[in-house]
């Protein structure tokens, strides 16, 4: 056993704590999702706001805009940078047009008017949590929902790598954001409503238009 333990490498010995608790971590997450009041707003964070949170934030604005939830994405570095080619090409393979999208900070404003912000991993929650004040409840890992057995927490970041890896980690955020959704209590899609999804001076807005 002692000797097994040895043979691991440095890596698979550093994310072992990620794959033991991942089950616990994933009731724990699926508990406050259900348990709190249907989001208004979600903001979606990773690092440079360029490769995993807007794709994740596309697909939970596709899942969520019918039913009146503001949908947005920042990161901590690099504002007005574009997606990457290999970003805008795996995400449109999976209906998700990264064409447009430029990179935004986050803001205190920002932090503040989400109602629930999702991160990529668990230091990213502890930068929320300490710089802008959110309670850890409010800051969802999205890794933790994962339904499938994990090698890491964090969503791998696929940033200056070939598009390989933007298919790969494009498909853990869409399985995170499916089992996401699943645990959230769906309200009925509205009616005789267009819904318009924007940020506006790095404020979280929705408007209505009937």
């Amino acid at each position: 056993m002692v000797d097994d333990l040895l043979m691991m490498p440095a890596r698979a010995l550093r994310h072992a704590p990620d794959r033991l608790l991942h089950r616990l971590r994933r009731r724990a997450a699926k508990r406050a999702l259900r348990e709190r009041r249907w989001p208004r707003t979600i903001l979606v964070v990773c690092h440079g706001n360029i490769c995993r949170s807007p794709f994740a934030a596309g697909l939970l604005a596709r899942a969520l805009g019918s039913r009146g939830t503001l949908v947005a994405s920042a990161g901590f570095v690099g504002p007005g940078r574009a997606a990457p080619a290999e970003g805008s090409i795996a995400a449109a393979r999976r209906g998700i047009d990264l064409s447009g999208h430029r990179s935004q900070l986050l803001t205190p404003v920002l932090a503040a008017e989400a109602q629930v912000i999702v991160v990529m991993d668990a230091r990213q929650q502890r930068m929320v949590c300490e710089r802008f004040g959110r309670a850890p409840s409010d800051v969802i890992v999205l890794g933790d929902v994962d339904p499938e057995a994990i090698v890491t927490r964090a969503i791998y970041d696929p940033v200056e790598q070939p598009l390989r890896a933007f298919e790969e980690s494009y498909a853990r955020i869409e399985r995170c954001v499916e089992a996401f959704l699943s645990a959230l209590r769906l309200p009925a899609p509205m009616s005789r409503a267009r819904i318009t999804q924007y940020t506006s001076g790095h404020s979280l807005q929705l408007r209505r238009s009937d």
